[in-house]
């Protein structure tokens, strides 16, 4: 999955508001830029344009030294929607500015009751990066510091901005201090670095330095240096499990995004596999479907001709066979009359019907009609328990009984046929 690890300029501070700052919107401000194919290794890097920036599936910005202050409490116990109005509590006499003005985030992986660490932002600042990048498209999904607290320690030296009075070498160069105890910022000029480094200077403690500073930095500290420049150093801190974009600054569409973020991991080499599997068993599926229809249908087929052959079998003289159960009945019909049989819904067998099961506590029946296929019988005076069990004795026959105004209705129930749907 592509990353796009974006540098933000420091903050401006009076000396570099004096000399004119870039827009509030961002305009004329360039990025230090790295490119990564998989957030471990970097293909390119440059500087340009927010609206010049590449393209990539996660975009991860990255907060200057100077730009993030750190506070060690212990994390209060809060739900997480109060946690912020908690955090203000204990760090309001702590801050330098008003802290409805700060941005707060928690250390990764903090819990509460125990101590921990708290970046601090000015609000307003990150804010308008934040909006300026948005503005051109950019959509930052992490947030990180550049150094944060740390063990083993870490020092790295770079290039200061340029100095009214002249430093050279060594004095010209700051250094970044990270440890257990906090991050420190300090110019090499005068003897508060040296001060603040411990003696004999920490084992396993890893030092850096730009391009620019590495040769006076190694004088100065006597130890080997790796050179880093600000895109490796802006890549290798994406990399850490910060993440400041928390409470007011918290993506709003986590669901949006987690789906998105799992569609383009998806779509990652990593998962090439699995995606030839799925679209080999969709296939695999839709040709299964596609025979078993075919098969299907020819079933089918075959059922009908067979019906059909039935029917022209037994009865030569129909030609066209349309509805072969409706025309089987009706040819049965026809031969049982010209031989002069009675058929189920004749008159003589429905009035069989209904007399085996007339209630014996009734007289007989006063009147009734006959219609071709339906016996309507008078009864008035009937309870509805006579009429459930009279019912009920005719319902296993086949017959269907309606009560409407004091008449019974009987009448052959209709007959579910598997071939009738054909």
């Amino acid at each position: 999955m592509s990353t796009l690890v974006i540098q933000i300029p420091p903050r401006p501070r009076l000396r570099a508001s004096a000399q004119g700052p870039a827009g509030v919107d961002g305009t004329g401000t360039e990025y230090v830029y790295a490119m990564s194919p998989d957030g471990l290794s970097m293909a390119t890097h440059g500087r340009c344009a927010a609206s010049l920036l590449p393209k990539a599936n996660v975009v991860v910005a990255v907060l200057a030294d100077t730009d993030v202050s750190w506070h060690r409490i212990t994390l209060p116990k809060a739900p997480a929607a109060r946690l912020r109005a908690a955090l203000t509590g204990v760090l309001e006499e702590a801050l330098l500015d008003d802290a409805e003005g700060v941005h707060l985030a928690v250390a990764p992986e903090a819990v509460a009751g125990q101590p921990t660490w708290i970046a601090a932002v000015d609000r307003l600042w990150l804010t308008g990066e934040l909006a300026a990048l948005e503005k051109a498209q950019v959509f930052v999904d992490r947030l990180v510091p550049v150094a944060w607290p740390d063990d083993p320690p870490t020092g790295h030296f770079a290039e200061g901005a340029a100095d009214p009075q002249g430093a050279r070498g060594a004095e010209a160069i700051t250094l970044s201090w990270s440890h257990h105890d906090g991050v420190a910022l300090v110019s090499l000029q005068g003897t508060l670095a040296r001060a603040l480094l411990p003696q004999p200077l920490p084992d396993g403690a890893r030092w850096s330095a730009t391009p620019a500073a590495a040769t006076a930095a190694e004088r100065w500290l006597g130890n080997p240096i790796t050179v880093m420049t600000p895109a490796q150093r802006a890549l290798q801190a994406s990399r850490s499990l910060w993440n400041l974009r928390q409470f007011s600054l918290a993506r709003k569409n986590r669901g949006t995004r987690a789906l998105r973020d799992s569609w383009r991991k998806f779509l990652t080499p990593t998962w090439r596999p699995l995606r030839y599997g799925l679209i080999t068993l969709v296939v695999v599926q839709l040709l299964g479907l596609n025979l078993w229809a075919a098969h299907q249908s020819s079933a089918i087929s075959a059922r009908r001709q067979a019906m059909v052959a039935v029917v022209q079998t037994a009865y030569p003289q129909v030609r066209a066979v349309l509805d072969a159960p409706a025309q089987m009945q009706r040819e049965t019909d026809t031969l049982r009359a010209a031989a002069g049989r009675p058929g189920e819904t004749d008159f003589e067998p429905m009035l069989q019907a209904a007399a085996a099961a007339w209630p014996p506590d009734r007289p007989p029946v006063e009147t009734l009609k006959y219609e071709p296929g339906k016996l309507t019988l008078a009864a008035a005076g009937w309870s509805p328990p006579q009429i459930d069990q009279f019912r009920n004795q005719l319902t296993p026959a086949g017959w269907q009984v309606e009560s409407v105004d004091g008449r019974l209705t009987i009448s052959r129930a209709p007959a579910t046929t598997p071939g009738r749907p054909l």
